[in-house]
């Protein structure tokens, strides 16, 4: 079965300035959620979809548990060299189910993995939420974890409220990853996103999930489309950029103006690029 873009992690070293950035960026911010492992998060949500604004705040938690090193130690680790999209996750509606198919098809990290934690609703009273994950790898882009994500009180998580944006952003378009060679992805793409039928051009490959595309495009590909110097990709396949859909570009404009961004126009979007966003290609473009 498909799966659908979930969320994806940008790691940050302060998580204040990073809840703040996205804040100016013109976007509505949850409160500072903590983990038991030592990461704190700040949620961004579209429908469907979330930006994870990730910090590991106190690393004197992390223990030998599946979620300490495969989510913890993992983001530490890479905040020692970066910031920016660290760990891409697609929905789940049966995590227990898509790690055995990551088994069968050699690309699991891990078994099932569930936990839970208290949140808050916009009007400040507590409630539960709770996930089941199950990771992947991919060996040709080794400073990424991928995962699926199964949430089990999708009610108290997914709130319209928290959906609204003043920068008129209303989904996501598609997750960017570049690759010398975006064809070495094709299989691991294949298994991890549940999607047997990939598009080809001499760009890359595309991946149309159910929510969202994920592309890996070469880095001559990549400065076509946005306008931006490809990362550097001696170490493997790098999670670059994040396209996100705009149902009125002026009032994007508008937001990232007020913000103090100096984006990038380019084929008719909008692009933040990673010296003003942490780390991270935030990329605009208008909704269909």
């Amino acid at each position: 079965m498909a799966r659908g873009l979930d969320h994806i992690v940008h790691a940050v070293r302060d998580l204040d300035a990073g809840a703040g950035m996205y804040r100016r960026l013109g976007f509505t911010v949850g409160a500072r959620n903590r983990h038991s492992w030592g990461t704190h998060n700040h949620v961004v949500q579209l429908p469907g979809f979330f930006i994870e604004v990730l910090t590991v705040a106190e690393p004197e938690k992390l223990g030998d548990d599946g979620f300490s090193t495969l989510f913890g130690d993992f983001n530490r680790r890479f905040l020692e060299t970066a910031e920016g999209f660290s760990l891409l996750m697609l929905e789940s509606r049966d995590a227990a189910a898509d790690a055995r198919a990551f088994a069968a098809a050699r690309i699991a990290a891990s078994d099932v993995m569930r936990f839970e934690r208290e949140g808050k609703r916009p009007d400040g009273s507590p409630m539960t939420v709770a996930f089941s994950l199950a990771f992947a790898r991919d060996g040709r882009a080794p400073a990424h974890n991928f995962a699926v994500c199964q949430q089990h009180h999708p009610d108290n998580f997914w709130n319209p409220a928290w959906q609204r944006h003043a920068n008129g952003v209303t989904g996501v378009g598609g997750v960017v990853m570049v690759a010398d060679n975006p064809s070495d992805h094709h299989i691991f793409l294949s298994a991890f996103a549940g999607e047997r039928e990939l598009l080809s051009s001499s760009a890359g490959i595309t991946v149309a999930t159910p929510r969202g595309d994920i592309q890996a495009v070469t880095p001559a590909a990549y400065s076509d489309l946005f306008g931006l110097a490809a990362p550097d990709i001696s170490g493997g396949g790098r999670l670059a950029a994040l396209r996100l859909r705009s149902s009125d570009m002026n009032a994007t404009q508008a937001s990232l103006s007020s913000g103090a961004f100096s984006p990038i126009r380019h084929m008719g979007r909008l692009v933040v690029p990673p010296d003003q966003a942490l780390g991270a290609a935030l990329v605009f473009e208008a909704a269909d």
